[in-house]
């Protein structure tokens, strides 16, 4: 029989486990915290995005740079199938207004729960072994002669810590799926870089993905203690980096205490960093009104007002009151404010300039990571035969919005089967 090691409990690090044990391999899973998809479950706690529902074409889009290598990947696991396996564990999905899709519950726990259920006591195939609070530490140099093992075997060692102390786990092949650099408290720290590095493959700088941004010169007190956590509704972004690559989209983000974060500003946030990373600063503009011309903005701003205070006629023409009124007087100077056509110009194209990300911990997820161009076509690092990777801890970022998860459930399968095919095991059908 053959021995296949999974470190990492998330869900490509269970997709990879359900997929081998299901082919008669005995899978065992390691991971450093004391229970399985601790990050699953956080991120599921304001209602677990699954997927999304949008045309094929689209979804494989979200991607980027990476857009090749997910169409291959969504050729094993696709969004539908996602939603055919979820109902597989007796989680029924829906589809919301947004497009998005959740388990009816909109909880992740209860799926967790079927999907542990059927690893360990599955109706085909071999009981995942689970192993908690078991740190892997890198690769063990084992003694071939003291392990009765044939000189020429390709078997594979690792180091893990363990409550008990350090033990060494010898694996036919092994699939590693890490995460990558945000919420350490949850188990993703990125330790694993050297160690990959040390062993010649090439691992992209781990980056904050999905993250909130500073803006220059911070907040006033004032602005920062009014605003701070309150989110701007019905607005728009727009954002050209130095290459021409356009960003423009409705939707809402939070104002922080130190600048901006939000489902929008998360949504630009991929050309946010790297035009940071590669100028220093990058600008955005804000659309107050997006559903409202600029022509008739001006108008409105310039009808007349008599007594009123410009605040009010704001908030009596515009509906600009609150959190949009005070970015308007956080921004611009007395000059702009009095001036119709400066002001509102503004409304409709405020110039914000962040000039850094929050720290990666801080992010919904990472970028960067082991490059695909480390791996073969089956994910296994060209400089380590029988090491397979997956989920976040690859080269890879995408938004939210279902297709984190779904990539990281897809690159799963996609390590797994690799793993088959390196131990010439037929893949299992249904």
């Amino acid at each position: 029989m053959k021995n296949v090691v999974v470190v990492g409990a998330g869900p490509a690090g269970l997709m990879a486990a359900e997929v081998l044990s299901g082919a008669g391999v005995q899978v065992l899973l390691f991971d450093a915290m004391p229970s399985v998809g601790r990050k699953f479950l956080l991120a599921g706690k304001g209602g677990l995005n699954l997927t999304h529902s949008e045309p094929a074409e689209i979804f494989v889009s979200r991607y980027g740079s990476r857009r090749a290598q997910f169409d291959a990947l969504f050729r094993l696991l696709d969004a539908g199938q996602v939603r055919a396996w979820s109902t597989s564990l007796g989680i029924d999905t829906f589809v919301g207004s947004s497009g998005r899709v959740f388990p009816t519950g909109m909880k992740s726990a209860p799926l967790l729960r079927a999907w542990l259920a059927r690893l360990r006591h599955p109706q085909k195939g071999l009981p995942v072994k689970f192993f908690m609070r078991h740190r892997w530490t890198g690769w063990h140099q084992a003694d071939v002669s003291a392990t009765g093992l044939s000189p020429d075997t390709t078997a594979t060692w690792l180091d893990f810590d363990t409550p008990q102390g350090p033990i060494q786990v010898q694996a036919d092949a092994v699939v590693l799926a890490l995460g990558g650099g945000s919420w350490v408290r949850l188990g993703s720290d990125g330790a694993w870089v050297p160690w990959l590095q040390a062993k010649g493959v090439d691992v992209a700088p781990l980056l904050p993905a999905n993250c909130g941004f500073d803006v220059q010169n911070g907040w006033s007190d004032h602005f920062s203690s009014r605003f701070a956590g309150q989110p701007f509704k019905s607005v728009a972004i727009a954002f050209t980096n130095a290459q021409g690559t356009k960003f423009a989209r409705k939707g809402e983000f939070v104002a922080t205490a130190t600048g901006l974060e939000g489902s929008l500003i998360y949504a630009a946030s991929s050309l946010l960093r790297d035009e940071i990373l590669a100028h220093g600063a990058a600008t955005l503009h804000l659309d107050l009104l997006p559903d409202m011309p600029l022509e008739r903005v001006l108008a409105e701003v310039t009808h007349p007002r008599g007594t009123r205070s410009l605040s009010s006629h704001l908030k009596s023409r515009l509906h600009i009151e609150g959190i949009k009124a005070g970015i308007l007087y956080e921004l611009l100077g007395k000059v702009q404010m009095a001036d119709p056509v400066q002001l509102a110009q503004a409304i409709k194209a405020l110039p914000i300039t962040v000039t850094a990300t929050r720290p990666i911990d801080e992010a919904i997820s990472s970028a960067g990571g082991v490059r695909f161009e480390a791996m073969n076509d089956q994910q296994m690092l060209t400089s380590l035969p029988g090491v397979f990777c997956a989920g976040e801890m690859l080269d890879w970022e995408a938004p939210t919005g279902g297709y984190l998860l779904t990539g990281c459930l897809a690159s799963g399968v996609g390590a797994a089967q690799g793993v088959l095919s390196y131990l010439k095991i037929p893949t299992p059908i249904g």
